[in-house]
């Protein structure tokens, strides 16, 4: 898949369980050769969630595509030396290691970028190494309590609640991989590489205050650290005389259809509604008077005469919907392979790097432990 952005770009795997492989995933996918380095009992991956063959479980799946294997004992000299040796092989290297073990397996940036300077070290961590949590430990569920994310939840169901999704390891992930292709960009002009840390607690902190920094972007404060629209408690899909739809009545254009939609025109020019400030200002009432209209039709109905009025709206799916939605169901892409049964991936940049000699497939079938791990440290060439 030579046409892929980051064919012939090598980049070494220290992670485990989400945000280091989400990272070297989204690599892969790119086109990079992501080389994965598990100790001998394998990632803890390998055993989260449900599985047709040992080592080859649902969310390792999801996380690990596209990426060749290798077991090394980084406690052993060996192992070491090993590891080193890889990495003086490759572009960039990815880790989410806990910092104080990174010296102990020679994981850290000063030995792996000694003698090479061009490497690009990426450590994906919970805390920032420049605060009074820098030694914490950190999974999802610490990153969503700690930076805010859990309490707006509280705004909507009255108290504190995780989102259920490990949305911290993923933005981590995420920003881990972006910062890496942008370390890759500016080393073709500077020769050389860099040091990267990315905190899973800053990171969705700072993501999370996006909009919801408010009134306290000013100095002094203007207002709450709160966007009321996003935290609403009348923000939820509506229900309709037979389901569920999501409508976003946002514009003055929008609001004019719909209060024409409902036999309510005069709505239009009522000072609380007038624009989007007073909305605002108004939104539980609003979004109340939108609830009781939706309930009286259908949701076919509903997202007919909404679409067609140019307001933005779409049928609610639960998570088993998605394989049947018209839309999503040609991003869930389904492969087989005789190790590990039939499975889908969900899988996005395959549509986004469309290109018109064809877009990225697989490029090898995942194997099953044992088959995809070379236990002397000599790659086989072969995938996860």
């Amino acid at each position: 898949m030579d046409h892929l952005p980051l064919n012939g770009v090598r980049v070494i795997d220290l992670t485990t369980v989400v945000s280091g492989p989400y990272a070297t995933l989204l690599l892969a996918d790119l086109g990079a050769d992501v080389i994965k380095v598990e100790a001998p009992s394998g990632d803890i991956a390998r055993g989260l969630g449900p599985q047709v063959n040992d080592g080859m479980a649902a969310v390792f799946l999801n996380c690990n595509r596209n990426k060749r294997s290798v077991v090394l004992d980084l406690s052993s000299d060996d192992g070491r030396r090993g590891l080193k040796a890889l990495a003086d092989s490759a572009d960039a290297f990815v880790t989410n290691l806990r910092p104080d073990a990174l010296p102990k397996c020679g994981a850290d940036a000063a030995t792996l970028r000694a003698g090479h300077p061009e490497l690009i070290h990426c450590t994906v961590r919970g805390f920032g190494s420049d605060g009074p949590y820098a030694d914490l430990p950190a999974y999802d569920d610490i990153a969503q309590a700690v930076s805010g994310l859990a309490a707006q939840q509280e705004w909507m169901a009255g108290e504190p609640q995780y989102v259920a999704s490990a949305v911290g390891d993923k933005v981590a992930g995420l920003t881990a991989a972006f910062a890496v292709v942008a370390a890759l960009h500016g080393r073709t002009t500077s020769g050389e590489g860099a040091t990267i840390e990315v905190p899973m607690a800053e990171t969705l902190t700072a993501f999370g205050l996006v909009e919801h920094l408010w009134g306290r972007a000013f100095l002094p404060p203007r207002g709450d650290a709160r966007y009321p629209r996003m935290s609403s408690p009348f923000r939820r899909p509506f229900p309709t005389a037979d389901g569920w739809i999501s409508v976003v009545v946002y514009s003055n254009e929008n609001w004019k259809r719909f209060f024409e939609m409902i036999g309510m025109p005069h709505l239009t020019n009522e000072p609380r509604f007038g624009s989007l400030s007073t909305r605002t200002q108004n939104l539980d009432e609003l979004y109340t008077l939108v609830g009781d209209h939706l309930r009286r039709d259908t949701t076919a109905n509903w997202f007919t005469r909404l679409r067609d009025a140019g307001i933005p709206c779409i049928p609610y799916n639960r998570v088993d919907d998605l394989f049947d939605d018209p839309h999503l169901r040609g991003r869930v892409v389904r492969r087989g392979d005789p190790r590990v049964d039939a499975h889908r991936a969900s899988r996005v940049l395959d549509r986004q790097l469309r290109r018109e000699g064809g877009e990225p497939r697989p490029r090898e079938r995942e194997r099953g432990r044992g088959d995809s791990r070379d236990q002397g440290g000599a790659l086989q060439g072969r995938t996860i």
